[in-house]
């Protein structure tokens, strides 16, 4: 891999959210490893949160801690404070230095109850039986319509595009390999495309041992790239040691697709960067 797609980690996560270590252990951690830009991106003050989101406290001393950060590493390490934010936020993402648009939750058409899709399989069961009739494809179908919600806002970089299926590793909810389920999602993929250009391979559900396979799927990722779009690398980092996990593999997942490039973000924007 060349160095350069070694340089930039922005997806990442602090106890002020639910990462396990604070901005500056990540920043320590960045600095140790060689990264030049470090990105935050705590989850956006979300009011139908369940457990992992800031609240607006957290959320003012996140954007103190980042800021002390930037001014502690100036001219060593770029810092930039980002958000990731959901479609249920009530946070303003154009306030961050970035923001990355990302899918969390479902409301259910019939409860009204907000669900994570990504928590525990007895959530995701539940909003699927008193919700979707059992019906798993229509629940993953949901899902993108709200993912091309959040694109519709034209964020930065579209997050996890996929993350319905991190609890469906044994195809308990509905067949991956459908083509019902793959034209729902790559549907999806091209309203997505024409709002945002730049769709991350994320690689924290294989890190956190829930998937053997990345976000996006292989037939999207081959869809987004005859698209046209542009992809950057991400760890979705929770803890210090995570920053860069996974980039080798992604790079390769990358090629295999058919990309002979990614972008990294710097303080001065999108950067093309060679695989």
């Amino acid at each position: 891999m060349s160095n350069q797609c070694l340089t930039s980690s922005i997806h990442n996560h602090t106890s002020l959210c639910d990462g396990k270590n604070t901005p500056q252990e990540m920043a320590v951690a960045a600095w140790k490893q060689g990264i030049t830009t470090l990105g935050f991106t705590g989850h956006s003050h979300t009011p139908c949160d369940l457990e992992y989101c800031m609240s607006p406290g957290r959320t003012n001393q996140y954007k103190g801690e980042i800021n002390r950060l930037k001014t502690q590493y100036a001219g060593k390490m770029d810092i930039l404070c980002g958000i990731e934010w959901d479609q249920f936020s009530d946070d303003d993402p154009t306030a961050y230095d970035y923001w990355i648009g990302s899918v969390h939750y479902l409301q259910g058409p019939v409860t009204g109850k907000f669900y994570e899709v990504d928590w525990r399989d007895a959530d995701l069961l539940a909003c699927m039986n008193d919700d979707f009739g059992g019906d798993g494809l229509a629940m993953a179908k949901a899902y993108f319509a709200s993912v091309v919600a959040v694109a519709e806002k034209n964020p930065d970089i579209l997050g996890h595009f996929d993350l319905i299926k991190k609890l469906n590793g044994k195809g308990i909810f509905f067949n991956e390999a459908s083509p019902e389920y793959r034209e729902a999602a790559l549907a999806a993929l091209r309203q997505c495309f024409e709002h945002c250009k730049v769709l991350e391979i994320n690689t924290g559900g294989v890190a956190r041992g829930y998937r053997t396979d990345f976000y996006p799927a292989a037939f999207l990722l081959e869809e987004w790239r005859r698209l046209g779009g542009k992809i950057i690398i991400t760890a979705d980092s929770h803890s210090a040691d995570g920053l860069l996990w996974g980039y080798e593999e992604a790079v390769r997942y990358a090629k295999y697709a058919g990309f002979t490039s990614a972008v990294i973000l710097t303080k001065d924007g999108f950067v093309d960067c060679a695989l």
